[in-house]
């Protein structure tokens, strides 16, 4: 068996054996640290998808983090109050299953991945980060400018929402949730990495000329992973808000679109489980270095420096040494 995928099964047995024992210890923040980690590394896997698998350098992923997020938040919200969502000539009542939130944050961050990349992926480099990233901005400064839904302030849910009957709010029942809802996501990404498609995507990646000599459009390849990039980062900000019962502007800032890249570049580029290494780096150090210094992001950027110069394939380029991230 090859070292990463010794790794693998290793990260996956970790991340449900440490919540398991904190349980048994009566450690609830633990448990809620992990689930913090396992919603972080969704949204990493599906940064990972675009910037991994199609070489697409997006920072602007905040949009579709904070768009489900919103989703969650809005939707809860009306649940919570019995009033519906009224915007001509729309008028959507309000729910406070996950289900049903998870897939409306799916779909409307996949539309919106579609919108902002069938703009974005007509230019090239630098302009496409700058392009992704103003859109990300531009729904930031909206939410600020939303009074309905708190502005600024943000806005609280008081209660999470449901799953099947379970209590929630229990913190390793939710935990339960997530880690299921990232295995899914991990045998998604997997597999479709290794479908026609995403070999061709991959091949896009590496020379469009070849692909289009084959008949393929390059264009429709990178719109299509920056939907399904989209939607599963969506995914994660309707998480994201119902772990914290709280959903706010920050969500699209500039900051998260970078912390969501850190994870991908800590755990390794194009690594199917390396934005989940990375996402578990990061809560380590946020959290054991957090107590050490208010400004614990200047350790983590002399890390992120070291990565970059020393291990440009991040933990698993460590761990796997030369070997080809889609092998």
């Amino acid at each position: 068996m090859r070292r990463e995928a010794i790794f693998n099964y290793t990260l996956l047995f970790a991340l449900l054996a440490f919540p398991l024992w904190a349980w048994t210890a009566d450690e609830p923040f633990l448990i809620t640290l992990t689930t913090r980690a396992i919603i972080f590394a969704i949204a990493g896997v599906g940064l990972n998808f675009a910037l991994g698998f199609g070489g697409l350098v997006s920072l602007g992923h905040a949009a579709f983090f904070g768009l489900g997020g919103y989703v969650m938040g809005v939707l809860a919200y009306h649940a919570q109050t019995y009033t519906a969502f009224v915007t001509w000539p729309f008028v959507i009542e309000g729910t406070n299953s996950m289900l049903m939130i998870w897939l409306v944050a799916v779909v409307l961050s996949a539309v919106l991945a579609l919108a902002i990349g069938a703009l974005s992926l007509r230019t090239s480099g630098v302009y496409f980060i700058m392009i992704t990233l103003a859109f990300a901005q531009m729904l930031y400064y909206f939410t600020i400018s939303w009074p309905k839904y708190g502005g600024e302030d943000g806005l609280s849910i008081y209660v999470r929402n449901q799953f099947f009957g379970l209590n929630t709010m229990d913190s390793i029942q939710f935990f339960a949730v997530c880690y299921g809802v990232l295995l899914l996501v991990l045998l998604f990404v997997f597999l479709v990495s290794r479908s026609p498609f995403g070999l061709m995507l991959g091949a896009a990646r590496q020379n469009e000329a070849r692909v289009q000599a084959v008949g393929q459009t390059p264009f429709r390849l990178y719109l299509t992973a920056f939907a399904v990039s989209g939607a599963i980062t969506g995914l994660a900000g309707a998480m994201f808000a119902d772990l914290n019962r709280f959903v706010s502007p920050t969500m699209f800032s500039w900051q998260t679109s970078g912390e969501i890249m850190i994870f991908v570049i800590l755990g390794g580029v194009g690594r199917v489980f390396g934005p989940v290494a990375g996402a578990v780096l990061f809560i380590i150090l946020e959290h054991l270095l957090g107590g050490l210094s208010d400004y614990w992001h200047i350790y983590l950027g002399a890390i992120l420096l070291g990565v970059v110069l020393f291990a440009r394939g991040g933990l698993y380029g460590l761990i796997a040494g030369r070997q080809v991230a889609h092998e």
